[in-house]
């Protein structure tokens, strides 16, 4: 007797594929951890992912869970909740960047169009996900994945715009409210 409702294409009347998110989502890191207790080791698993819209909005997730799909899914909402705006120039960054992030270094530098991102396996997937396509970078310091992905995230917050209209620099703020009151007298 066949059931109506199982076919083995469907598995059971469940749809199985998921919606096409709108987030670039990498697992980046998976680590088997373990905690020694009365009883024995009880035995973790911790995952570190990187989740980005690929048009400037980046996170970082850490989940830890006993199985490797439930710490995915809670680094993954952790990363959700926690995106930063990168400020873009195009299709690469404004300027160069090098930040030191406890033992790890990243050089974050601008490209010009059609070179690509130039990038390490952490680095590429925190840039990738941010949606730059042209960058050179060079992790210094630690080859710890976790390390040079905070890091990289570190540099992308520090990131600046540059303002087209460069003719306001070096002003205070007084010379620039005097000079506004002048212009309105006339």
């Amino acid at each position: 007797m066949q059931n109506s409702n199982f076919n083995r294409n469907n598995q059971g009347g469940r749809n199985l594929s998921q919606p096409e998110s709108e987030f670039f989502e990498r697992v980046v890191q998976v680590n088997r951890v373990s905690k020694k207790t009365k009883g024995g080791d009880r035995r973790s698993l911790s995952v570190l992912v990187v989740v980005g819209d690929r048009k400037g909005r980046v996170g970082v997730g850490l989940g830890k869970a006993a199985e490797v799909q439930s710490a995915v899914r809670k680094a993954t909402t952790y990363a959700k909740k926690h995106l930063i705006s990168v400020p873009l120039k195009g299709r690469t960054i404004p300027h160069t960047i090098l930040v030191k992030y406890g033992a790890a270094q990243v050089l974050l530098k601008p490209a010009p169009v059609g070179t690509g991102v130039i990038a390490g396996g952490a680095v590429r997937v925190v840039v990738e996900a941010a949606g730059i396509h042209d960058v050179v970078s060079k992790s210094l310091g630690t080859k710890n994945k976790a390390s040079n992905v905070y890091t990289t995230m570190e540099a992308l917050k520090r990131l600046r715009r540059f303002k087209e209209n460069t003719s306001d620099l070096g002003k205070t703020k007084e010379s620039k409210v005097s000079k506004g009151t002048e212009d309105e007298t006339k």
